[in-house]
């Protein structure tokens, strides 16, 4: 069984305080060490409710935005999910212990390779990276049952809505810059998709293309 620090209770608790409901968001928050996918002077940062820098310019997400976001997606054991941004996979990881299957792709080739690695070493065994364009997602592994996307697009992408499942949920955020960015969950039935508006938040901008390591350590 898994230890749970002090530190770690507390973070719930903030988590509590944040609004995040679902018990088993909470409860696999709990048993995960941000830590663990942070470096240097920032993992003694990591029980703060606030976004980390990692490589290639990106960041960790604050874990109450992360939280809200896989509440939002209504997660379960039996989903296949699609998750477009690796970054440092502290995402990924936790959608792994809430679903069937978790394909995550990162468009940046160090942080997928680094968090394949992270991921394994720590027994997150039913995730598959890939070094991808997200925004095209993983047409040969179609439909998901969840797509959950961490990078604001400038609109809702429809090739990722043609791969989801009917009655699927996509959970994103989407505006045009920094400032003007809402959470949107998007629910895909036979007939129609249904959007619905969250709040405001903040996410680096969705990229198409790739970032190989040999452009990363070349600047």
């Amino acid at each position: 069984m898994t230890s749970v620090s002090e530190n770690q209770i507390k973070f719930i608790l903030n988590l509590k305080r944040k609004g995040i409901k679902n018990k088993d968001v909470l409860s696999v928050m709990e048993t995960i060490d941000r830590g663990l996918f942070l470096e240097g002077i920032f993992r003694d940062r990591s029980q703060e409710d606030i976004p980390l820098p990692i490589n290639c310019g990106q960041t960790i997400s604050q874990p109450s935005i992360v939280a809200k976001m896989i509440e939002k997606l209504e997660i379960n054991k039996n989903c296949k999910v699609l998750e477009v941004g690796t970054g440092s996979g502290y995402q990924t990881a936790i959608l792994s212990r809430l679903s069937r299957r978790v394909y995550s792709i990162e468009r940046h080739e160090f942080l997928k390779k680094k968090a394949e690695e992270l991921l394994l070493k720590n027994y997150f065994k039913n995730v598959t990276c890939i070094f991808g364009d997200g925004s095209l997602g993983m047409k040969h592994q179609a439909p998901f049952d969840r797509i959950i996307i961490s990078a604001a697009a400038e609109d809702i992408p429809q090739t990722l809505i043609k791969q989801l499942k009917y009655g699927g949920i996509m959970v994103l955020p989407v505006g045009f810059s920094m400032e003007e960015q809402t959470l949107i969950k998007v629910r895909k039935d036979k007939d129609q998709t249904h959007y619905e508006e969250f709040f405001k938040v903040r996410f680096v901008p969705l990229v198409e293309g790739l970032q190989n390591i040999r452009n990363y350590q070349n600047g």
